[in-house]
């Protein structure tokens, strides 16, 4: 694909892909959903932390008022 180059290990195997800025912002808004959802999955087992707990924290650190 024109615009698009694989970059490759020692044995040849495609390890990553180096994309043409202009080819990617055609598809700026797609990349930033897959990128919310890899960084949603990549969470999904973290501790959650109730909402007002962090609001006292960030009030306590001076981040809120």
């Amino acid at each position: 694909m024109k615009g698009v180059t694989y970059v490759t290990d020692d044995q040849n195997r495609k390890v990553a892909v180096q994309i043409d800025l202009k080819i990617l912002e055609k598809f700026d808004e797609d990349i930033e959903d897959l990128i919310a959802g890899i960084i949603a999955e990549s969470r999904k087992d973290e501790e959650r932390v109730p909402l007002h707990k962090v609001i006292k924290r960030l009030k306590k650190n001076g981040k809120l008022k």
